[in-house]
Protein backbone atom coordinates (compact mmCIF):
# COMPACT_ATOMS: atom_id res chain seq x y z
CA UNK A 1 0.00 0.00 0.00
CA UNK A 2 1.08 3.37 -0.84
CA UNK A 3 2.25 5.88 1.90
CA UNK A 4 -0.58 8.48 0.57
CA UNK A 5 -3.27 5.52 1.41
CA UNK A 6 -2.04 3.98 4.36
CA UNK A 7 -4.22 6.08 6.75
CA UNK A 8 -7.53 4.32 6.48
CA UNK A 9 -10.05 5.34 9.02
CA UNK A 10 -11.55 2.95 11.08
CA UNK A 11 -14.51 2.91 9.31
CA UNK A 12 -13.39 1.72 5.69
CA UNK A 13 -10.91 -1.20 7.26
CA UNK A 14 -11.07 -3.77 4.94
CA UNK A 15 -12.41 -1.70 2.39
CA UNK A 16 -9.68 -0.71 0.37
CA UNK A 17 -8.21 -2.61 -2.29
CA UNK A 18 -4.67 -1.69 -3.70
CA UNK A 19 -2.00 -3.18 -6.37
CA UNK A 20 -1.03 -5.77 -3.83
CA UNK A 21 -4.50 -7.36 -2.95
CA UNK A 22 -5.58 -9.88 -4.81
CA UNK A 23 -8.85 -8.42 -5.68
CA UNK A 24 -7.66 -5.61 -7.31
CA UNK A 25 -7.06 -7.27 -11.20
CA UNK A 26 -11.15 -7.59 -10.63
CA UNK A 27 -11.62 -4.42 -9.85
CA UNK A 28 -8.88 -1.94 -11.38
CA UNK A 29 -10.90 -1.67 -15.03
CA UNK A 30 -14.29 -1.23 -16.82
CA UNK A 31 -15.43 -3.62 -19.36
CA UNK A 32 -14.33 -1.57 -21.85
CA UNK A 33 -11.05 0.24 -20.44
CA UNK A 34 -8.04 -0.87 -18.54
CA UNK A 35 -7.21 1.35 -15.94
CA UNK A 36 -4.71 1.42 -12.72
CA UNK A 37 -6.36 2.90 -9.67
CA UNK A 38 -4.15 3.94 -6.72
CA UNK A 39 -7.12 1.65 -5.00
CA UNK A 40 -10.55 1.27 -4.96
CA UNK A 41 -13.26 1.69 -2.09
CA UNK A 42 -15.94 -1.02 -1.57
CA UNK A 43 -18.30 0.81 0.83
CA UNK A 44 -21.00 -1.76 2.01
CA UNK A 45 -23.31 0.88 3.76
CA UNK A 46 -24.58 4.86 2.80
CA UNK A 47 -22.19 5.54 6.01
CA UNK A 48 -19.15 3.77 3.88
CA UNK A 49 -20.42 5.98 1.07
CA UNK A 50 -19.87 8.84 3.10
CA UNK A 51 -16.64 8.44 4.80
CA UNK A 52 -15.28 6.78 1.12
CA UNK A 53 -15.94 10.69 -0.16
CA UNK A 54 -14.08 11.93 2.38
CA UNK A 55 -11.38 9.89 2.56
CA UNK A 56 -10.53 10.34 -1.03
CA UNK A 57 -11.21 14.08 -1.05
CA UNK A 58 -8.55 14.13 1.99
CA UNK A 59 -6.15 12.01 -0.43
CA UNK A 60 -6.17 14.76 -3.01
CA UNK A 61 -6.43 11.95 -5.73
CA UNK A 62 -8.75 12.02 -8.96
CA UNK A 63 -12.33 10.09 -7.80
CA UNK A 64 -14.17 7.56 -10.22
CA UNK A 65 -17.26 6.10 -9.42
CA UNK A 66 -18.81 3.15 -10.16
CA UNK A 67 -22.24 0.95 -10.12
CA UNK A 68 -20.86 -1.55 -12.87
CA UNK A 69 -18.08 -1.00 -14.71
CA UNK A 70 -19.86 -1.09 -18.12
CA UNK A 71 -19.87 2.73 -19.17
CA UNK A 72 -19.08 3.84 -22.72
CA UNK A 73 -16.90 6.60 -21.28
CA UNK A 74 -14.56 4.49 -19.28
CA UNK A 75 -14.72 7.15 -16.01
CA UNK A 76 -15.95 4.83 -13.54
CA UNK A 77 -11.96 4.09 -12.91
CA UNK A 78 -8.90 5.98 -13.38
CA UNK A 79 -5.13 5.87 -13.71
CA UNK A 80 -3.43 6.50 -10.13
CA UNK A 81 -7.05 7.76 -8.50
CA UNK A 82 -9.17 6.31 -6.28
CA UNK A 83 -12.38 4.43 -7.63
CA UNK A 84 -15.50 4.12 -5.05
CA UNK A 85 -17.08 1.02 -6.04
CA UNK A 86 -20.54 0.30 -5.06
CA UNK A 87 -20.90 -3.39 -5.91
CA UNK A 88 -21.75 -4.43 -2.39
CA UNK A 89 -24.43 -1.57 -2.07
CA UNK A 90 -26.62 -4.21 -4.19
CA UNK A 91 -30.02 -4.74 -2.20
CA UNK A 92 -33.36 -4.98 -4.16
CA UNK A 93 -36.61 -4.26 -2.12
CA UNK A 94 -40.14 -4.28 -3.15
CA UNK A 95 -41.33 -1.63 -0.96
CA UNK A 96 -45.04 -1.62 -1.67
CA UNK A 97 -46.12 -4.72 -3.75
CA UNK A 98 -49.41 -3.38 -4.80
CA UNK A 99 -48.08 0.02 -6.43
CA UNK A 100 -44.63 -1.68 -7.47
CA UNK A 101 -42.57 0.66 -5.58
CA UNK A 102 -39.14 -0.70 -5.01
CA UNK A 103 -35.83 -0.03 -3.70
CA UNK A 104 -32.85 -0.36 -5.54
CA UNK A 105 -29.28 0.34 -4.22
CA UNK A 106 -27.19 1.47 -6.97
CA UNK A 107 -24.51 -1.37 -7.43
CA UNK A 108 -27.13 -3.88 -8.09
CA UNK A 109 -26.55 -5.41 -11.85
CA UNK A 110 -30.41 -5.39 -13.62
CA UNK A 111 -30.03 -8.96 -13.92
CA UNK A 112 -30.35 -9.82 -10.38
CA UNK A 113 -33.01 -7.11 -9.89
CA UNK A 114 -35.26 -8.95 -12.73
CA UNK A 115 -34.28 -11.73 -10.90
CA UNK A 116 -35.31 -10.10 -7.28
CA UNK A 117 -38.65 -8.91 -8.89
CA UNK A 118 -39.81 -12.04 -11.13
CA UNK A 119 -41.49 -13.57 -7.85
CA UNK A 120 -43.61 -10.64 -7.81
CA UNK A 121 -44.64 -10.30 -11.69
CA UNK A 122 -43.08 -6.70 -11.26
CA UNK A 123 -40.44 -5.40 -14.18
CA UNK A 124 -38.26 -2.58 -14.54
CA UNK A 125 -36.96 -1.59 -17.99
CA UNK A 126 -33.08 -1.20 -17.94
CA UNK A 127 -31.07 -1.63 -20.43
CA UNK A 128 -30.51 -4.96 -22.49
CA UNK A 129 -27.72 -6.37 -20.65
CA UNK A 130 -27.88 -7.92 -17.38
CA UNK A 131 -24.16 -6.98 -16.41
CA UNK A 132 -25.12 -3.17 -16.47
CA UNK A 133 -24.89 -1.68 -12.93
CA UNK A 134 -27.95 0.09 -12.00
CA UNK A 135 -26.50 3.26 -11.11
CA UNK A 136 -25.39 4.45 -14.47
CA UNK A 137 -27.61 3.48 -16.19
CA UNK A 138 -30.96 5.05 -13.79
CA UNK A 139 -28.79 8.24 -13.55
CA UNK A 140 -28.93 8.92 -17.57
CA UNK A 141 -32.03 7.67 -18.70
CA UNK A 142 -32.02 3.94 -19.65
CA UNK A 143 -33.34 2.60 -22.87
CA UNK A 144 -34.89 -0.97 -21.96
CA UNK A 145 -36.71 -3.50 -23.87
CA UNK A 146 -40.03 -2.21 -22.87
CA UNK A 147 -38.94 1.79 -23.65
CA UNK A 148 -42.20 2.00 -25.58
CA UNK A 149 -44.08 0.84 -23.20
CA UNK A 150 -42.78 1.60 -19.95
CA UNK A 151 -40.73 4.56 -20.87
CA UNK A 152 -36.83 4.99 -19.73
CA UNK A 153 -35.53 3.47 -16.64
CA UNK A 154 -35.53 7.39 -15.23
CA UNK A 155 -39.21 8.45 -16.04
CA UNK A 156 -40.24 5.22 -13.35
CA UNK A 157 -38.22 6.82 -10.37
CA UNK A 158 -40.05 8.56 -7.75
CA UNK A 159 -37.11 9.54 -5.16
CA UNK A 160 -33.20 9.04 -4.67
CA UNK A 161 -30.93 9.21 -2.11
CA UNK A 162 -27.44 11.11 -2.83
CA UNK A 163 -24.65 11.20 -1.20
CA UNK A 164 -23.12 14.72 -1.80
CA UNK A 165 -19.61 15.62 -2.55
CA UNK A 166 -19.32 17.18 1.27
CA UNK A 167 -20.86 14.27 2.50
CA UNK A 168 -23.97 15.20 3.01
CA UNK A 169 -26.94 12.48 2.29
CA UNK A 170 -30.03 14.20 0.50
CA UNK A 171 -33.55 12.14 -0.24
CA UNK A 172 -34.79 14.05 -3.25
CA UNK A 173 -38.07 13.17 -4.62
CA UNK A 174 -40.97 15.61 -6.41
CA UNK A 175 -41.75 17.87 -3.20
CA UNK A 176 -38.26 17.34 -1.53
CA UNK A 177 -34.87 18.58 -2.92
CA UNK A 178 -36.91 18.68 -6.90
CA UNK A 179 -34.07 20.65 -9.00
CA UNK A 180 -31.25 17.50 -7.45
CA UNK A 181 -34.57 15.02 -8.61
CA UNK A 182 -34.63 16.92 -11.77
CA UNK A 183 -31.23 16.93 -12.89
CA UNK A 184 -30.06 12.80 -11.05
CA UNK A 185 -32.69 12.06 -13.86
CA UNK A 186 -30.77 12.25 -17.00
CA UNK A 187 -27.53 14.11 -15.55
CA UNK A 188 -26.82 12.83 -12.80
CA UNK A 189 -23.19 11.27 -12.92
CA UNK A 190 -21.77 15.58 -11.68
CA UNK A 191 -24.03 15.72 -9.05
CA UNK A 192 -22.82 13.38 -6.24
CA UNK A 193 -23.17 9.68 -5.70
CA UNK A 194 -26.88 8.06 -5.94
CA UNK A 195 -26.46 5.20 -3.74
CA UNK A 196 -30.28 4.32 -3.64
CA UNK A 197 -33.72 4.19 -6.30
CA UNK A 198 -37.17 4.00 -5.53
CA UNK A 199 -38.70 2.94 -8.86
CA UNK A 200 -42.23 2.38 -9.69
CA UNK A 201 -42.18 -0.84 -11.73
CA UNK A 202 -44.42 -2.61 -14.04
CA UNK A 203 -46.32 -5.84 -13.79
CA UNK A 204 -45.41 -7.73 -16.04
CA UNK A 205 -44.09 -11.71 -16.07
CA UNK A 206 -43.88 -12.40 -19.68
CA UNK A 207 -42.93 -10.70 -22.83
CA UNK A 208 -43.09 -11.69 -26.32
CA UNK A 209 -39.84 -12.00 -28.18
CA UNK A 210 -39.19 -12.24 -31.38
CA UNK A 211 -35.87 -12.73 -32.99
CA UNK A 212 -35.36 -11.97 -36.92
CA UNK A 213 -32.31 -12.01 -39.47
CA UNK A 214 -32.77 -10.26 -42.39
CA UNK A 215 -31.09 -9.07 -45.43
CA UNK A 216 -30.60 -5.39 -45.73
CA UNK A 217 -30.93 -3.77 -48.79
CA UNK A 218 -27.86 -1.59 -49.70
CA UNK A 219 -30.27 1.39 -50.59
CA UNK A 220 -31.28 1.26 -47.00
CA UNK A 221 -34.67 1.13 -47.30
CA UNK A 222 -34.78 -1.85 -45.01
CA UNK A 223 -33.02 0.57 -42.51
CA UNK A 224 -35.94 3.24 -43.16
CA UNK A 225 -38.42 1.09 -43.46
CA UNK A 226 -37.70 -0.51 -39.91
CA UNK A 227 -37.55 3.09 -37.91
CA UNK A 228 -40.85 3.68 -40.43
CA UNK A 229 -42.85 0.99 -38.55
CA UNK A 230 -41.64 0.97 -35.02
CA UNK A 231 -42.22 4.96 -35.08
CA UNK A 232 -45.87 4.29 -35.45
CA UNK A 233 -46.28 0.62 -34.10
CA UNK A 234 -48.70 -0.08 -30.59
CA UNK A 235 -46.48 0.99 -27.71
CA UNK A 236 -46.54 -2.45 -26.25
CA UNK A 237 -43.75 -2.97 -29.21
CA UNK A 238 -39.96 -1.84 -28.56
CA UNK A 239 -37.27 -3.44 -30.87
CA UNK A 240 -33.52 -3.05 -31.29
CA UNK A 241 -31.71 -3.79 -34.32
CA UNK A 242 -28.14 -4.61 -34.93
CA UNK A 243 -26.99 -4.11 -38.35
CA UNK A 244 -23.26 -5.97 -39.17
CA UNK A 245 -21.43 -6.95 -42.69
CA UNK A 246 -21.40 -10.26 -43.79
CA UNK A 247 -19.05 -10.67 -46.57
CA UNK A 248 -20.18 -7.90 -49.09
CA UNK A 249 -23.98 -7.83 -47.52
CA UNK A 250 -24.89 -6.57 -44.36
CA UNK A 251 -27.68 -7.95 -42.31
CA UNK A 252 -29.57 -6.71 -39.57
CA UNK A 253 -30.36 -8.77 -36.49
CA UNK A 254 -33.90 -7.27 -34.96
CA UNK A 255 -34.64 -8.45 -31.43
CA UNK A 256 -38.47 -7.53 -30.77
CA UNK A 257 -40.13 -7.37 -27.39
CA UNK A 258 -44.39 -6.95 -26.97
CA UNK A 259 -45.37 -6.34 -23.47
CA UNK A 260 -47.75 -9.53 -23.75
CA UNK A 261 -48.73 -12.20 -22.16
CA UNK A 262 -49.35 -13.84 -25.08
CA UNK A 263 -48.04 -14.58 -28.57
CA UNK A 264 -51.12 -14.57 -30.20
CA UNK A 265 -51.06 -10.54 -28.70
CA UNK A 266 -47.30 -10.37 -30.00
CA UNK A 267 -47.32 -11.88 -33.28
CA UNK A 268 -49.23 -9.33 -35.54
CA UNK A 269 -47.04 -6.26 -33.67
CA UNK A 270 -44.46 -8.63 -35.18
CA UNK A 271 -45.52 -9.35 -38.62
CA UNK A 272 -45.00 -6.39 -40.27
CA UNK A 273 -41.68 -6.55 -39.58
CA UNK A 274 -41.16 -9.88 -42.04
CA UNK A 275 -41.83 -7.68 -44.64
CA UNK A 276 -38.78 -4.99 -44.54
CA UNK A 277 -36.15 -7.47 -46.12
CA UNK A 278 -35.25 -10.59 -46.82
CA UNK A 279 -35.73 -12.78 -44.09
CA UNK A 280 -33.40 -15.29 -43.42
CA UNK A 281 -33.88 -16.05 -39.76
CA UNK A 282 -37.26 -16.04 -37.32
CA UNK A 283 -38.31 -17.40 -34.61
CA UNK A 284 -40.81 -15.85 -32.04
CA UNK A 285 -41.11 -17.68 -28.24
CA UNK A 286 -43.01 -16.15 -25.08
CA UNK A 287 -40.49 -16.26 -22.58
CA UNK A 288 -40.58 -14.71 -18.65
CA UNK A 289 -38.66 -10.88 -18.69
CA UNK A 290 -35.56 -12.27 -16.69
CA UNK A 291 -34.60 -13.74 -20.09
CA UNK A 292 -33.60 -10.69 -21.40
CA UNK A 293 -31.25 -9.88 -19.41
CA UNK A 294 -30.69 -13.21 -17.46
CA UNK A 295 -27.57 -13.54 -14.87
CA UNK A 296 -25.93 -15.56 -17.50
CA UNK A 297 -24.39 -12.23 -17.97
CA UNK A 298 -22.85 -11.56 -14.92
CA UNK A 299 -19.30 -11.27 -15.49
CA UNK A 300 -16.31 -9.49 -14.08
CA UNK A 301 -15.45 -6.44 -16.19
CA UNK A 302 -11.91 -6.26 -16.70
CA UNK A 303 -10.99 -4.46 -20.11
CA UNK A 304 -11.88 -7.18 -22.15
CA UNK A 305 -13.19 -5.36 -25.09
CA UNK A 306 -12.64 -2.16 -26.14
CA UNK A 307 -14.30 0.12 -28.82
CA UNK A 308 -15.15 3.75 -29.88
CA UNK A 309 -18.56 4.91 -29.84
CA UNK A 310 -21.24 7.80 -30.90
CA UNK A 311 -24.62 8.17 -31.48
CA UNK A 312 -27.63 10.42 -32.46
CA UNK A 313 -31.30 10.66 -31.75
CA UNK A 314 -33.70 10.98 -34.59
CA UNK A 315 -36.98 11.67 -35.50
CA UNK A 316 -37.15 9.49 -38.73
CA UNK A 317 -34.70 8.52 -40.99
CA UNK A 318 -35.01 9.69 -44.49
CA UNK A 319 -33.32 7.76 -47.63
CA UNK A 320 -29.93 9.01 -47.50
CA UNK A 321 -29.27 8.33 -43.66
CA UNK A 322 -30.80 5.14 -43.76
CA UNK A 323 -28.74 4.30 -46.99
CA UNK A 324 -25.35 5.89 -45.74
CA UNK A 325 -26.17 3.58 -41.89
CA UNK A 326 -26.27 0.96 -44.23
CA UNK A 327 -23.20 1.30 -45.99
CA UNK A 328 -21.28 2.27 -42.94
CA UNK A 329 -21.27 -1.63 -42.33
CA UNK A 330 -19.33 -2.77 -45.50
CA UNK A 331 -17.20 0.68 -45.70
CA UNK A 332 -13.62 0.66 -44.30
CA UNK A 333 -14.27 0.80 -41.19
CA UNK A 334 -16.28 -1.61 -41.15
CA UNK A 335 -18.73 -0.05 -38.61
CA UNK A 336 -21.51 -1.86 -36.39
CA UNK A 337 -24.97 0.10 -36.37
CA UNK A 338 -27.17 -0.19 -33.60
CA UNK A 339 -31.21 0.51 -34.04
CA UNK A 340 -32.95 1.41 -31.17
CA UNK A 341 -36.58 2.29 -30.57
CA UNK A 342 -37.67 5.32 -28.24
CA UNK A 343 -40.94 7.30 -28.61
CA UNK A 344 -44.24 5.80 -27.03
CA UNK A 345 -44.21 6.57 -24.00
CA UNK A 346 -40.88 8.03 -23.70
CA UNK A 347 -42.52 11.03 -25.33
CA UNK A 348 -45.37 11.33 -23.07
CA UNK A 349 -42.93 12.96 -20.62
CA UNK A 350 -42.70 16.73 -21.03
CA UNK A 351 -38.98 17.98 -22.13
CA UNK A 352 -38.27 19.93 -19.37
CA UNK A 353 -39.09 17.54 -16.51
CA UNK A 354 -35.84 15.82 -16.37
CA UNK A 355 -32.27 16.44 -17.72
CA UNK A 356 -32.93 14.17 -20.46
CA UNK A 357 -34.86 16.53 -22.61
CA UNK A 358 -35.67 14.21 -25.98
CA UNK A 359 -39.19 13.78 -25.97
CA UNK A 360 -40.37 14.09 -29.60
CA UNK A 361 -37.46 11.45 -31.10
CA UNK A 362 -38.42 7.65 -32.24
CA UNK A 363 -34.46 6.07 -32.89
CA UNK A 364 -31.84 5.99 -31.22
CA UNK A 365 -28.96 5.22 -33.57
CA UNK A 366 -25.46 3.83 -32.39
CA UNK A 367 -21.98 3.73 -34.41
CA UNK A 368 -19.47 1.74 -33.06
CA UNK A 369 -15.91 0.77 -34.33
CA UNK A 370 -13.46 -1.77 -32.51
CA UNK A 371 -9.67 -2.00 -32.87
CA UNK A 372 -7.75 -1.87 -34.95
CA UNK A 373 -10.05 1.01 -36.02
CA UNK A 374 -10.33 4.01 -33.91
CA UNK A 375 -12.16 7.80 -34.06
CA UNK A 376 -11.30 8.07 -37.51
CA UNK A 377 -12.84 5.62 -38.92
CA UNK A 378 -15.50 6.26 -36.75
CA UNK A 379 -15.93 9.60 -37.84
CA UNK A 380 -16.23 8.29 -41.60
CA UNK A 381 -18.54 6.09 -40.82
CA UNK A 382 -21.22 8.46 -38.61
CA UNK A 383 -20.62 11.53 -41.21
CA UNK A 384 -23.57 10.80 -43.11
CA UNK A 385 -25.83 10.83 -40.73
CA UNK A 386 -24.00 13.00 -37.85
CA UNK A 387 -25.93 16.41 -39.44
CA UNK A 388 -29.25 14.97 -39.71
CA UNK A 389 -29.33 13.80 -35.70
CA UNK A 390 -31.17 15.83 -33.28
CA UNK A 391 -29.74 15.28 -29.80
CA UNK A 392 -28.22 12.48 -28.08
CA UNK A 393 -28.00 10.09 -25.20
CA UNK A 394 -25.29 10.23 -22.47
CA UNK A 395 -24.74 6.69 -22.39
CA UNK A 396 -23.72 5.94 -25.43
CA UNK A 397 -20.62 7.88 -26.04
CA UNK A 398 -17.28 7.04 -25.86
CA UNK A 399 -15.79 10.27 -26.21
CA UNK A 400 -17.07 13.15 -23.80
CA UNK A 401 -16.14 16.46 -24.22
CA UNK A 402 -18.08 19.69 -24.74
CA UNK A 403 -19.12 19.11 -28.05
CA UNK A 404 -21.08 15.82 -27.15
CA UNK A 405 -22.54 17.72 -23.62
CA UNK A 406 -24.14 20.27 -26.43
CA UNK A 407 -25.81 17.43 -28.21
CA UNK A 408 -27.00 15.91 -25.11
CA UNK A 409 -28.18 18.51 -23.13
CA UNK A 410 -29.15 21.15 -25.28
CA UNK A 411 -29.90 24.76 -25.52
CA UNK A 412 -31.75 25.31 -21.72
CA UNK A 413 -31.35 21.80 -20.75
CA UNK A 414 -27.70 22.33 -20.60
CA UNK A 415 -27.41 25.52 -19.09
CA UNK A 416 -29.47 24.29 -15.95
CA UNK A 417 -27.34 21.18 -15.85
CA UNK A 418 -24.21 23.16 -15.23
CA UNK A 419 -25.75 25.23 -12.96
CA UNK A 420 -27.07 22.66 -10.68
CA UNK A 421 -23.24 20.63 -11.31
CA UNK A 422 -22.28 23.79 -9.96
CA UNK A 423 -24.39 24.07 -6.94
CA UNK A 424 -24.32 20.87 -5.53
CA UNK A 425 -20.59 19.82 -6.58
CA UNK A 426 -18.94 23.34 -6.01
CA UNK A 427 -15.29 22.11 -5.94
CA UNK A 428 -16.07 19.83 -9.15
CA UNK A 429 -15.41 16.72 -7.29
CA UNK A 430 -17.34 14.58 -9.59
CA UNK A 431 -16.80 16.93 -12.72
CA UNK A 432 -17.96 15.80 -15.86
CA UNK A 433 -15.73 14.25 -18.32
CA UNK A 434 -18.30 16.18 -20.90
CA UNK A 435 -17.15 19.52 -19.50
CA UNK A 436 -13.29 18.90 -19.74
CA UNK A 437 -12.23 16.19 -21.97
CA UNK A 438 -10.87 15.92 -25.30
CA UNK A 439 -11.32 13.73 -27.62
CA UNK A 440 -8.71 10.64 -28.44
CA UNK A 441 -6.84 11.88 -31.53
CA UNK A 442 -7.97 9.94 -34.64
CA UNK A 443 -6.93 6.37 -35.60
CA UNK A 444 -6.68 5.72 -31.36
CA UNK A 445 -9.74 4.10 -29.73
CA UNK A 446 -11.08 5.78 -26.75
CA UNK A 447 -10.36 4.93 -23.69
CA UNK A 448 -13.11 3.31 -23.41
CA UNK A 449 -16.42 1.87 -25.92
CA UNK A 450 -19.33 -0.05 -25.75
CA UNK A 451 -19.85 -3.29 -24.82
CA UNK A 452 -18.99 -5.20 -27.58
CA UNK A 453 -20.55 -8.57 -27.55
CA UNK A 454 -20.60 -10.81 -30.55
CA UNK A 455 -22.88 -9.46 -33.53
CA UNK A 456 -23.29 -13.08 -34.61
CA UNK A 457 -27.21 -13.52 -33.84
CA UNK A 458 -29.03 -15.39 -31.34
CA UNK A 459 -30.20 -18.94 -32.80
CA UNK A 460 -32.04 -20.73 -29.78
CA UNK A 461 -34.59 -19.38 -27.34
CA UNK A 462 -32.36 -16.56 -25.42
CA UNK A 463 -31.72 -13.08 -26.96
CA UNK A 464 -28.78 -11.96 -27.62
CA UNK A 465 -28.16 -8.03 -26.48
CA UNK A 466 -29.27 -5.28 -28.53
CA UNK A 467 -26.49 -3.36 -27.91
CA UNK A 468 -23.58 -2.52 -30.45
CA UNK A 469 -21.66 -5.64 -30.77
CA UNK A 470 -18.63 -6.96 -32.55
CA UNK A 471 -18.18 -10.39 -34.41
CA UNK A 472 -15.85 -12.59 -32.62
CA UNK A 473 -13.38 -14.36 -35.42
Amino acid sequence: MSAALARVPGSLTGQLVTPGDRRYAQLRSTYTTTASPAGVLLPKSTNQVIAAIRYAREQRLPIAVRSGGHGLSGVSSNNGGLVIDLSMLNRVQVLDERAGLVRVEAGARWANVAKALAPYGLVISSGDFGNVGVGGLATGGGVGWLVRSSGLTIDRVRAVEVVLADGTLVRADAEHEPELFWLVRGAGAGAGIVVAFEIEATEQRNVGVAQLIIEADPDGSTVRDWTRYLAQAPRELSAGAVLYAEGRSTLMSITAVVAAESLRRARPLVEPLLAIGKVLEHRADLLPYPSLVPTAHLQPNVGQQRGTTTNGLFTKLDDAVARALTRATTGPGRAVIQLRSVGGAVNDVDPGATAYPHRHQNTLVVASVFPPQGGAALEAAWRGAAGRADGAYVNFESRPDPAAFARIYPGETGARVRRLWKRYDPDGVFRSALLTARPARSGQPARSGQAARSAQPARSGQPRSGQPHRRRR
